[in-house]
């Protein structure tokens, strides 16, 4: 059974999850970590539970989801992996992020790059991948059937989608990948999105405005 641990950083609230089993072998999705009491959460949280890091993944590379991926990179050596369709948004970061006035260390670049389909594993647990572009050119869901969760990242939100304003968004797009790839999954799927609480696939299919 996988647990879940939310994390809320930076300045734009993101969140910021680590997933991990029995095994105590970790996942670190998203982190957004932006100054050394942030880090110093994370990196005690991992500390006191006695996790072992195995993998760091990204839904999608916009410069409030992968803060952190040069601490995690630094201190567990963990190169961070998604889809080469956002390798793009993050190689342009450094370039408008200080106008922001925000500080950015870069982030390492994958080895190892995700496909639209397929899945990533760590420990006993196995997450699968669920392309759904629109917010971000590659955005990808990681889904773990066996607990069915959805790590949703800025796809689905509490009553609200992702903004489609940004460079390599699509509103038609995202409103159907979230038809067609979320909205098949079961209504009582918990979905833990990039920003905001938790909801289920059930609740948004009935309740979401954006989505009736």
């Amino acid at each position: 059974m996988i647990s879940i641990q939310k994390f809320t950083f930076n300045p734009v609230r993101e969140n910021t999850y680590v997933l991990f089993d029995e095994t105590k072998e970790c996942v670190i999705i998203d982190p957004g970590m932006y100054d050394g009491e942030e880090q110093n959460i994370i990196s005690g949280f991992i500390m006191e539970n006695k996790l072992k890091p195995t993998l760091l993944l990204n839904t999608h590379c916009h410069y409030d989801h992968v803060f952190g991926n040069k601490f995690v990179y630094d201190n567990w050596g963990l190169k961070p992996q998604f889809h080469k369709g956002e390798l793009f948004v993050l190689q342009s970061i450094p370039g408008y992020v200080p106008q922001m006035g925000l500080r950015y260390e870069l982030s390492p670049e994958p080895e190892v790059f995700l496909g639209e389909t397929g899945s990533v594993k760590f420990g006993n647990s196995t997450l699968e991948l669920i392309f759904a572009p629109g917010h971000s050119p590659a955005h990808l869901c990681f889904y773990a059937r066996e607990d069915n969760f959805l790590i949703g990242g800025d796809v689905l939100f509490y009553n609200s989608i992702g903004r489609t304003d940004l460079p390599g968004g699509n509103h038609a797009q995202l409103i159907n990948n979230i038809k067609n790839n979320l909205f098949t999954l079961p209504d009582d799927c918990a979905v833990y999105p990039g920003h905001g609480p938790a909801t289920t696939i059930g609740f948004e299919k009935q309740h979401n405005p954006f989505l009736q």
